[in-house]
């Protein structure tokens, strides 16, 4: 094979295009069968292989530099980089990312994990490559999706400035997760339908130039005029309007023209957008067919495209189908996303009421600005939304939607731990940074049950409100309990002695199995179901003093700064000093990729590692 012969950039140069032909397909079905072992970002990567052959002949990495734009397709960057038998612990505990990450490979330049900021990244490599006087190509690439995210139009804006050579490849498969929406994607439609002005520009311009005397003036003459020409041509030129070089389209999936405009793109003395076609999940039919299914997947049957393992009903099932039966009983109701209805369960909403979906792109601090002028005018937005994905939009949450105590609902899905996509994704600080703004309530639901309850609640509740769950399976137990939803009321699950948990969300579960351990064990312990992370439940905490406990141990799947335990303790700690908290949290750092059972068990906040803690801290026997 002539995959195990590909060892770094070297190795690619002096192959034939037939070997190169033949090495894209051994690239595809190595990606294929690793994905389908590890579960992975699968669509994404299928559809950049010739294309990264093609930077990979064409630069000199790792002396140049290439910026992936969230890094979700950078397997064949990988595997060239010498990586490739690193795949085995793809995704897994203390194995290979699957992003880029600088400690990781000299290949990788930058760590990336969310959209958009590839061109402002590159730019910045750029700006210091040519302060400290080095000589050295810097290249961004970049999805058609995350050109719907501002922050990549601010880096176009700053890159046009450019007096020396920037590259910008636009890798355009007409989806970013989902299939794509907006004016861009309008705009990039007719781009590809353009192909004909730049063949002719290269042909005709290469003609004149080679007449004797005549010829320059003639190019010069018909440069003056070239704007009318493109407007006649292509619609709009923007990326030429605005000061770049605009070259393509190019067919991605021919690693020889990939290799010929790059190299005609280093010799460009400023910044230079490259155009290039590719198409998402290319080799691998089901991926072809179903790009957004295939974006992210788990483990799956290759020949089937199925999961391995059927899990159960998901939280994200369940607030997609009590969204879709709110919406029936409240005309107000909208939803909202950025680039995710399928990753938030906004699907069905989207196809039962579609006049009242809204899929902004990925512009997560859009979603939430225009959340808030549909609020001010009597809607109810719910906006779903990843944790990690929502601090992009932390200042318009602030400034947008609290400041004016707007009804917006934001519906977090992956909070918490989520595993295998890592730092970039873990969802571990959405109750430190939402409780700090005022005017903002937050939920946590202890299982699938009450986050329906939590959500009814939220669409009538008159200010600003958050209600946050994890990835992954809905816990079902518990289902016997279900007071009714009260603003800032906790719920006593059971009365023990001495000792009180008050366990957030996801924590509730791990909280039960600490009880039930600590029962064989002759310890009567009391837990509590916290609900509100903000407002705390005061009257519950003076409640659990009045009836005799020395300790209360808080359990939150957050950071501790910020969170509910910290919040609990300082309230203690001012009326009640002789009560000991105990606050289990995430430590303060960011949480590798892994498997989230192996990385509770790591950070110690699994049920046994929690309760090894209470004992060595004299809480229990």
């Amino acid at each position: 094979m002539l995959l195990e012969e590909i060892h770094g950039p070297e190795d690619l140069k002096g192959l034939s295009v037939q070997e190169l032909t033949a090495l894209s397909a051994e690239i595809r079905q190595f990606i294929i069968e690793k994905t389908a072992e590890y579960g992975g970002h699968l669509a994404s990567n299928l559809g950049v292989v010739e294309l990264t052959i093609g930077l990979y002949r064409a630069l000199n990495l790792p002396t140049d530099k290439l910026v992936w734009d969230v890094g979700h397709q950078s397997y064949t960057h990988k595997i060239l980089s010498g990586r490739k038998d690193n795949f085995d612990g793809l995704r897994q505990y203390g194995g290979m990312s699957g992003f880029p990450k600088r400690s990781e490979s000299p290949f990788d330049c930058f760590d990336t994990g969310h959209s958009s900021t590839s061109i402002s990244a590159a730019l910045g490599i750029a700006e210091a490559r040519d302060i400290k006087g080095e000589d050295f190509t810097v290249a961004a690439v970049i999805g058609d999706g995350a050109l719907t995210g501002g922050m990549a139009y601010e880096g176009l804006n700053n890159a046009a400035r450019m007096r020396k050579n920037f590259i910008i490849i636009l890798n355009d498969n007409e989806m970013s997760i989902s299939r794509n929406v907006g004016g861009m994607s309008r705009y990039l439609n007719g781009l590809r339908a353009g192909r004909g002005y730049n063949r002719m520009k290269l042909s005709v311009g290469s003609f004149l130039l080679s007449i004797p005397v005549i010829g320059e003036p003639i190019v010069r003459r018909i440069q003056r005029t070239k704007n009318s020409l493109k407007a006649l041509l292509i619609p709009g030129m923007l990326f030429e309007n605005m000061g770049l070089t605009y070259l393509g389209p190019v067919d991605g999936h021919d690693i020889q023209a990939v290799e010929r405009v790059i190299r005609e793109a280093k010799q460009i003395d400023h910044a230079v957008l490259v155009h290039v076609l590719t198409k998402k999940g290319k080799g691998y039919k089901p991926a072809e067919k179903f790009p957004s299914r295939y974006h992210g997947v788990a483990p799956f049957d290759i020949r089937s495209g199925k999961a391995k393992q059927a899990s159960g009903e998901s939280y994200t099932e369940v607030f997609s189908r009590k969204l879709v039966e709110l919406g029936a009983a409240h005309p107000e109701l909208v939803a909202v996303t950025a680039a995710m209805p399928d990753g938030t369960g906004l699907r069905d909403f989207s196809e039962k009421y579609p006049n009242r979906f809204f899929d902004v792109g990925i512009a997560e601090a859009h979603a939430v600005t225009s959340a808030a002028g549909m609020a001010s005018e009597g809607l109810r937005p719910v906006v779903a939304v990843y944790s990690s994905f929502l601090q992009r939009a932390y200042d318009q949450i602030v400034h947008d939607v609290c400041l004016q105590k707007l009804p917006v609902v934001f519906a977090i899905d992956r909070a918490g731990l989520v595993g295998s996509d890592g730092e970039t994704h873990q969802g571990i600080f959405d109750y430190s940074f939402l409780s700090s703004i005022p005017n903002m309530t937050i939920m946590a639901p202890k299982n699938a049950r009450e986050l329906r309850e939590m959500l009814e609640f939220a669409i009538t509740f008159p200010r600003p409100i958050s209600l946050r769950y994890p990835r992954g399976t809905a816990y079902q137990e518990l289902s016997e309990f279900h007071a009714p939803i009260e603003l800032g009321k906790a719920e006593l699950l059971y009365e023990g002695e001495d000792v009180a948990m008050v366990a957030a969300g996801s924590m509730v579960s791990t909280a039960v199995h600490i009880r039930e351990k600590a029962a064989r064990q002759g310890e009567r312990l009391t837990l509590v179901n916290a609900r509100f992370i903000k407002p705390i439940d005061t009257e519950m905490l003076e409640r659990l003093v009045r009836d005799g406990h020395r300790c209360i141990v808080t359990l939150e799947e957050n950071v501790k700064q910020g969170g509910m335990g910290i919040q609990m303790q300082a309230y203690l700690t001012e009326r009640h000093p002789e009560v000991r908290v105990l606050t289990i949290t995430l430590p303060d750092c960011y949480v590798e990729h892994g498997d989230v059972s192996k990385l509770r068990e790591g950070l110690r906040i699994d049920s046994d590692s929690v309760m090894e803690r209470m004992r060595t801290e004299g809480v229990i026997h």
